[in-house]
């Protein structure tokens, strides 16, 4: 009676093993069922209206595997901290940090999902992350940059707090997505407050930009 015991709890054990879903297989279902009110997925960007921005309640992840390191988004989903200081859509009441967290199991499986969203317009190999002394002028005296988004320096954080954070976008941010977004933003928002630097900046010094950006720690 013993052994058929632990032969029935082996099988149902194996049984178990073989039949559970692999994370990647649920991701885009966690997504939808636990972020799909703030965030949407189908692109290239659905928003065509300052109507349709004002809407939107977080950002837009159809590009999610061009933008973000892996690492730091399975981390990120676990332990969230707020990336923009002050709420989505807003340049006057602060970021609350109320975004949800994940379970290990949850994060990972939204990861493997967002990861698979890519856009075409992010060529890999492009940028290398260096600090460029013609990127740094360009950043922080010749365009607005610091006006909007807050980056780390050997003095501290610097800059504005309407846009989002660019500290830690070293660890946060695929630089070839940093070079693609500045270079044609209207493909990843047609409506923007952002400036289009693609049209006042030649190539070179948009590779200069997103190689400097993306040494920020």
């Amino acid at each position: 009676m013993r052994l058929l015991a632990v032969t029935v709890s082996l099988g149902a054990a194996l049984l178990v093993m073989t039949t559970a879903p692999s994370y990647a297989a649920g991701g885009d279902a966690i997504f939808k069922k636990s972020c799909s009110n703030c965030h949407y997925t189908d692109g290239p960007a659905k928003e065509k209206t300052i109507a349709d921005q004002l809407a939107k309640k977080g950002p837009e992840l159809w590009y999610a595997g061009s933008k973000f390191k892996k690492d730091w988004l399975t981390a990120w989903l676990q332990a969230p901290k707020p990336i923009r200081p002050m709420k989505y859509n807003s340049i006057t009441d602060k970021n609350p940090g109320d975004h949800p967290k994940m379970s290990a199991g949850d994060a990972a499986a939204v990861t493997d999902f967002l990861m698979g969203l890519k856009s075409a317009e992010v060529k890999a190999g492009v940028i290398k992350a260096e600090v460029s002394v013609r990127g740094r002028k360009i950043f922080t005296k010749d365009m607005p940059c610091g006006g909007c988004h807050e980056y780390s320096t050997k003095d501290g954080l610097l800059g504005g707090k309407s846009g989002p954070s660019l500290a830690g976008s070293s660890k946060r941010l695929n630089p070839d997505w940093i070079y693609a977004y500045l270079a044609n933003i209207k493909v990843f928002k047609p409506v923007r407050d952002m400036p289009d630097f693609g049209s006042v900046l030649g190539p070179k010094d948009i590779e200069n930009v997103a190689a400097f950006v993306a040494t920020f720690e």
